[in-house]
């Protein structure tokens, strides 16, 4: 058994032994976090309505609540073990923590204990009590979430983090700890105005850190927002902390004995900002982040800060190089230009000491006066700028470090740093405001390559002006160099340029002349890199995905996912990697920018040889491989897919994650669909070794329920070719058949059927059971959809036993339920109920809930035809359950037409049409035109059960034309009999739910007359 750990103090987070959990959407985080504020108290199922929805709640209410519940109740029992966490009550759910733990919790325990240490005069104590408490918070409580109690609750606990932070600031003075105070009550102040202990505490902490005039307008501002806001004065406290700190300094003005000094002449501000970059285009966010810089300068911040991060040739120095132009008026005291050479590649970075004497020279200080040591250069510099309002920028600073002593003391100054450093070190002692540049956007870069190149760029053909774009990714530098290269050359041209470009072993040569460029940018930070981290990145070169796992960079190393994770966050600091951030509860992925995995990528042609990039490679494709196999175990269960190869199935490599995908197998294909979609392409451009088509056979849970039809195509196909190319009868037979698959899913039952049977034919020579009787499965949908179901259940039969040899329970199951259909469809009711029930005792050994609610559906199907319309109704709401749990919008559709058939045949015509539109839009979702034709006949009977004609013929019409356009002759008749019969309905006359039954069962049309 697991412990989970539960946090409402910011976004609602549950952690497993320090792992985090997925939660699921925000309606099912909002239930989640009603229940965790009342732990172990019943919570009324209205209250968390009433929370989710407020006063807007729909009629599916209570379902959609229980699905909520059922969701958690499946995480917490899969990651934790825990059944019992969440139950069920008269109309109530009640969360019981049991072993488990809540911030709230430990909150109250600290709380009281600082409060009592307080009592006691135990000071130090009591402030670290305080601490822990105030770290408990990682932003507003439930960010995120909102409704109902959890906004009252959240204004409560606001309310309780202000007084714990003012407590806390009034220990912190008493302990001498001033400074500490101060930048903790200045936000709070800003945010909360009218909080007067808190401005008096900040007031007093600024005092004694001898920043009285700070503190006076800290005053003034409150006493301006006092009067405006509530119409009083500050108060008592606050009056007299004022009249004191004024006399302090009316008595520090008494004028001294002594004649005064004349000043000397001050020298003309320097103004040492180079020219702005003519081209520059684009970051608008960014200028007006800087913008507020300017705010920052004329407020009481003891200084402003910004510091600004990103990869080689992403326009950092030319953004603080524009907005420093742009603003230096705002500076009269002059502006400081240090180029710090952090990562120049040619000459060694500049030391603190000999920026500091170029700064210090520049600023009038004769060299005689210059100190020898850098604490002395350092703090006179912060001398001379003392009340000074000067704008400093350092670009390519390479570490904090190394920018430090040019930092100026308290003032009104500004500073901007611009490197590759992501400044975090700045953050202990600056509020500093950290920019991490990203590449431009599309429209953006166009804008930048119109700006540079002119009319050559934008009199271009567009598809070549796009293409342009895309192979510089974004880079300034890049679309720089291109756009001077297309004017620079008369005969240049877009389309030429981009012919070159599109050469992956030529395109960084184009985008770095005269030995510079992009590639000297990126050279310069790789060859910082430690031999382990710089060998990992050129091996991340070799994956062809947009962004990845940490357990891929572990795979193509042969290290621990933690060892992996260490390395990576290297490449991040170094700037040659991103990280993307992923859902909540979920782990990062890690990006590399097209240029730089085309470096990489050369590195490692230069550097690695080939076994050891086949070898890395080939754990790669394992990884995804042996992962995938897992979820598609506990998605569709034990032996429903054909066994891995010997060596593949090698389940303990130390670089293979212990948790993922099992959290939730369905979420975790999902991420990786993209990135696997771009590995099966890559597999057969290289050439590698293996079965690729194991990989799609494991990824159709995925491709099934999310209804991603053209990208199984697409891996599919190309599985097939390579399948094909290594002479794999097994593996061209499995993706015939799930080529066959997805014809049969867009009801392209010709097409389909072909393929099967090619794949039939391929496979008599030898192939796993399971793909044989996948194939005949599949020959006897189509078969069904042709309207042959003698030859249909024949085939299904076969299969049944197929799957049995194979020991393929949930394909037996699966089998079984079809077999079950095509008897229900032939009239054979009590064959096709026993068949269902078998079908069910099957897959009770299976754990995949999709097949699960197929053989319920079809089970409510089959009691619709005995007329137990009220039990098939229940079953359908299970069906709705079970696939909303796996988010399958297609089950859903199924499900909830189901329902509405079931009340509409229990003259219930106005629930039948709310269960039938929702259907309709999950299956109009997924582009199931079968389904939805179904929903159409449903809601056409409803509507004529209602007595609205109209209404009844426009759907029976709907219907038609949808059937008529697939191949399913048996519901086209149907179509037509219920369409030709409305004709005879009156209006305004409802029609028995027993007749239109007759009708679609038994072709009997009005007066008695049968076709």
């Amino acid at each position: 058994m697991r412990t989970l750990s539960f946090k409402l103090l910011g976004p609602l987070t549950v952690e497993v032994d320090g792992d985090p959990l997925p939660l699921g959407g925000p309606r099912q985080r909002t239930v989640l976090a009603t229940l965790l504020l009342f732990a172990g108290a019943p919570v009324p199922v209205d209250v968390l309505i009433d929370t989710v929805w407020g006063g807007r709640r729909p009629v599916t209410a209570r379902n959609q609540i229980a699905v909520c519940i059922n969701a958690l109740r499946r995480i917490f029992r899969d990651v934790a073990g825990d059944e019992r966490l969440i139950v069920t009550g008269h109309r109530s759910y009640a969360l019981v923590l049991g072993r488990h733990g809540v911030d709230l919790d430990a909150l109250g325990r600290l709380v009281s204990r600082a409060r009592k240490f307080v009592a006691d005069e135990e000071y130090g104590e009591g402030a670290e009590c305080f601490r822990q408490a105030l770290a408990l918070w990682n932003g507003t409580a439930f960010e995120g979430l909102s409704g109902g109690v959890l906004e009252i609750e959240r204004a409560r606990l606001t309310d309780l983090w202000l007084d714990v932070s003012e407590e806390n600031a009034d220990l912190l003075l008493r302990l001498g700890q001033h400074r500490s105070v101060a930048s903790q009550m200045a936000p709070l102040v800003e945010e909360w105005p009218l909080r007067e202990q808190a401005r008096l505490h900040l007031m007093t902490a600024l005092r004694r850190s001898g920043r009285r005039a700070s503190a006076l307008e800290i005053y003034r501002a409150g006493r301006k927002v006092f009067i405006e806001e509530i119409g009083a004065e500050p108060g008592p406290a606050l009056q007299e902390l004022h009249q004191s700190i004024l006399a302090e300094l009316a008595a520090a003005e008494q004028p001294r004995s002594g004649a005064p000094t004349a000043p000397p002449t001050p020298p003309a501000p320097p103004a040492q900002l180079p020219a702005p970059a003519a081209a520059f285009t684009g970051r608008d966010e960014e200028m007006a982040a800087l913008d507020r810089l300017l705010d920052a300068a004329r407020g009481d911040v003891p200084l402003a800060v910004a510091a600004i991060s990103g990869t080689s040739g992403v326009g950092k120095t030319a953004l603080a190089v524009f907005w420093g132009n742009r603003v230096a008026r705002h500076f009269p005291d002059g502006q400081l230009f240090v180029d710090m050479r952090g990562h120049d590649g040619h000459e060694s970075p500049v030391t603190p000491m000999r920026a500091l004497d170029r700064c210090l020279r520049a600023l009038g200080v004769r060299s005689e006066d210059i100190p020898d040591d850098l604490d002395g250069r350092s703090a006179l510099y912060r001398s001379v700028l003392d009340g000074k309002r000067m704008l400093v920028l350092l670009d390519d600073v390479r570490s904090v470090a190394q920018a430090l002593p040019l930092i100026p003391g308290e003032g009104r100054s500004c500073v901007v740093l611009t490197g590759r450093d992501s400044f975090e070190l700045l953050a202990g002692d600056y509020a500093a405001m950290k920019l991490a540049l990203q590449p431009l956007g599309a429209e953006q870069s166009g804008r930048m390559l119109a700006a540079v190149a002119g009319h050559v760029y934008t009199e271009a053909p567009p598809e070549q002006a796009v293409k342009l774009v895309e192979l510089c990714g974004g880079l300034p530098l890049a679309l720089r160099i291109v756009g001077a290269s297309l004017i620079a050359r008369p005969y240049g041209s877009v389309e030429r340029v981009v012919s070159r470009l599109e050469d992956r072993r030529r395109r960084l040569d184009v985008l770095s002349p005269h030995e510079g460029g992009v590639r000297g940018g990126m050279w310069n930070s790789y060859r910082e890199l430690s031999s382990e981290t710089a060998r990992l990145f050129r091996l991340l070169g070799l994956l062809p995905m947009e962004d990845f796992a940490v357990w891929a960079g572990a795979a193509l190393l042969d290290v621990c996912p933690e060892h992996a994770e260490d390395l990576l966050e290297r490449l991040v600091e170094a700037q040659l990697l991103d990280v993307r951030p992923g859902e909540p509860g979920t782990p990062p992925r890690f990006a590399l920018h097209s240029l730089l995995r085309l470096f990489a990528w050369e590195r490692s042609a230069a550097e690695e040889g080939p076994e050891d990039r086949r070898a890395a490679l080939g754990r790669a494709f394992r990884a995804w491989l042996v992962l995938a196999d897992r979820a598609h175990e506990q998605l569709r269960g034990r032996g429903h897919a054909a066994a891995l190869q010997e060596e593949t199935r090698y389940r303990s490599p130390r670089w293979l994650p212990v948790q993922e995908p099992w959290s939730d197998p369905m979420a975790w294909l999902e991420s990786e669909r993209q990135a696997v979609t771009d590995l099966i392409g890559h597999w057969r451009e290289v050439g590698h070794e293996g079965r690729p088509w194991e990989l799609v056979v494991r990824l159709v849970p995925l491709f099934e329920t999310h209804s991603h039809l053209d990208a199984w195509r697409g891996v599919a196909g190309t599985a097939l070719a390579a399948a094909r190319a290594s002479g794999d009868n097994e593996g061209v037979g499995a993706m015939l058949s799930s080529l066959g698959t997805v014809e049969i899913y867009q009801r392209n039952f010709p097409q389909a059927r072909a393929l099967l049977l090619e794949a039939v034919f391929v496979l008599e020579s030898g192939g796993d059971a399971r793909t044989q009787a996948t194939v005949l499965r599949n020959l006897a949908l189509c078969a069904r959809f042709s309207g042959d179901l003698d030859e249909a259940g024949v085939l299904c039969r076969q299969a049944v036993d197929c799957f049995k040899q194979a020991e393929d329970d949930t394909g037996r199951s699966h089998a079984l339920g079809l077999l079950a259909q095509i008897e229900l469809e032939r009239g054979e009711n009590r064959l096709g109920i026993a068949l269902i029930r078998e079908a069910i005792a099957a897959g009770e050994s299976s754990s995949s809930p999709r097949v699960e609610a197929q053989n319920l559906y079809r089970l409510a199907e089959a009691l619709l035809g005995e007329g137990e319309a009220q039990e098939a109704g229940q079953l359908g709401h299970e069906v709705v359950l079970l696939s909303r749990a796996e988010a399958d919008r297609l089950g859903e559709a199924h499900g909830l037409r189901v329902c509405g058939e079931a009340q509409w045949r229990q003259r219930r015509p106005g629930e039948a049409v709310m269960s039938l539109e929702q259907a309709l839009e999950a299956a109009t979702e997924v582009g199931d035109a079968f389904v939805q034709a179904r929903i159409r006949l449903d809601l056409a009977c409803a509507a004529a059960v209602r007595g609205d004609r109209g209404e009844a013929r426009l759907n029976a019409e709907s219907a038609l034309l949808l059937l008529r356009g697939l191949s399913g002759p048996h519901w086209e008749e149907r179509a037509e009999r219920l369409y030709r019969f409305l004709a005879w309905m009156k209006p305004g006359v409802p029609v028995g739910p027993a007749e239109l039954v007759r009708l679609l069962d038994r072709r009997v049309l009005p007066d008695g007359a049968v076709e």
